[in-house]
């Protein structure tokens, strides 16, 4: 398996010759769909879901996501696939749990939008807009590090709950070199008290595990 990020949220991942990206929103480039049979979206906010991006996708492409997420894209010529909870399905030759219902709260007065996480081989765990504990021991978790509705402190407690082997940093695309240097140095202390592996990996940048 190979584990790329793009930008901000958003990430692929290759299997023997195929590959899907995950939350391709408007944060994080360009050329986010090249080569990639399916796309799997947490959510509706643009910086996870670039609407104009999927409207011009290939008819081939398969869009795996949840029902507000359909709702929101309308009529699009992509094959959409709306999954919940508990849903396992297998895409480019990758097994997917759906785990989580929820965003997390974000201002008072905004209504919580549906948000789900995705557990890829049973190894990768991604919650998207959510801190949801997966219930399953994960290899790999992909952990929102900065948002609005997000407190380090809730970053750290988050990966001390699941404990990974592997934890990389996402939803990063909003802070600046000084933020990113911040985040750097909150993952590199916890990952030494937890020993494990613990980064942020920068755009482009890739992992690849056996």
């Amino acid at each position: 398996m190979k584990l790329t990020k793009l930008g901000h949220a958003c990430w692929r991942f290759e299997k023997d010759g195929r590959a899907f990206v995950l939350d391709p929103g408007s944060f994080s480039g360009t050329g986010l769909l090249d080569g990639a049979e399916a796309v799997l979206i947490t959510h509706e906010h643009v910086d996870h879901l670039d609407a104009n991006l999927i409207k011009s996708a290939s008819p081939d492409l398969e869009v795996w996501t949840c029902n507000g997420v359909t709702n929101a894209l309308g009529e699009v010529p992509v094959k959409i696939q709306t999954v919940r909870e508990g849903d396992v399905f297998e895409v480019a030759g990758f097994s997917v749990r759906v785990i989580g219902e929820w965003h997390a709260p974000t201002i008072p007065d905004a209504p919580i939008i549906q948000n789900i996480g995705f557990l890829i081989d049973d190894r990768v765990f991604y919650p998207g807009d959510a801190l949801t504990d997966p219930g399953v021991a994960v290899e790999t978790l992909l952990a929102p590090s900065n948002a609005p509705w997000l407190r380090v402190w809730d970053f750290i407690e988050y990966l001390r709950a699941v404990r990974p082997d592997h934890a990389f940093s996402t939803h990063d695309g909003l802070v600046n070199e000084i933020g990113q240097g911040m985040i750097d140095n909150f993952m590199a202390v916890e990952g030494k008290k937890q020993k494990a592996d613990m980064r942020r990996l920068k755009p482009g940048e890739s992992m690849e595990f056996a």
